[in-house]
């Protein structure tokens, strides 16, 4: 057994108990974590295999900035847990048809590519980034342009599950603040000052002190 041989077993190891423990874990935060575990561990994989392109948009795209997000957003709301186990047997069956259409494919993918001949391996001038981008938009093309457009849709229906009216919520409108003019805000208003006369004090002080001695 070779040294990178020996690596993909114990990043593959900890891939699968990572992943394990993604699904099974019941607070959303550690779960977040796992798989943060979970794409560093696919990452090193990808390394190992001489995808460093691949592994490197891993990391900084998902480990740097989706997860982090979803980590943000997980420990700010207050989750309630027992309301989300709620529906867990109405979904049910539609999760166990998911879940044995991914089976059958990877099934598919895992005989395949345990079936063909293995691949020479590449000498230095090969550009992994170049090859990837060459079969994404020729060969895979097709397929790359309806996954940006269910990614869209998905975008559009986050945003439109969030818009809510809500009576009480205060905010501001750009076309309103635009249009204000000052006489609408602020009024001028002439008033005469009215200085108070002098020695009138006094006169009150003097009053008391007298009233005082009699």
């Amino acid at each position: 057994m070779t040294f990178e041989l020996f690596l993909f077993y114990v990043f593959g190891a900890i891939l699968l108990g990572s992943a394990l423990a993604l699904i099974s874990v019941r607070n959303p935060v550690h779960a977040a974590l796992f798989l943060v575990l979970c794409f560093f561990t696919a990452a090193a994989i990808w390394l190992l295999a001489e995808a460093e392109f691949l592994a490197i948009v891993l990391v900084l795209v998902y480990v740097g900035a989706v997860m982090v997000l979803f980590l943000f957003v997980v420990m700010m709301l207050d989750i309630n847990l027992a309301r989300l186990r709620e529906g867990f047997t109405e979904y049910l069956p539609a999760g166990l048809v998911v879940a044995a259409a991914m089976a059958t494919v990877l099934t598919l993918v895992i005989t395949r590519f345990v079936t063909m001949d293995p691949p020479e391996r590449a000498g230095p001038e090969y550009a992994n980034t170049l090859e990837l981008g060459r079969i994404l938009y020729t060969e895979y093309v097709y397929p790359f342009e309806i996954a940006a457009a269910i990614l869209l849709v998905a975008i559009i229906a986050a945003i439109a599950l969030t818009m809510r009216r809500r009576p009480d919520t205060k905010y501001l409108d750009p076309a309103e603040q635009v249009r204000v003019r000052r006489a609408d805000r602020v009024r001028l208003v002439s008033m005469r000052s009215e200085p108070k006369a002098a020695g009138t004090k006094d006169d009150g002080s003097e009053q008391g002190k007298n009233n005082e001695g009699a």
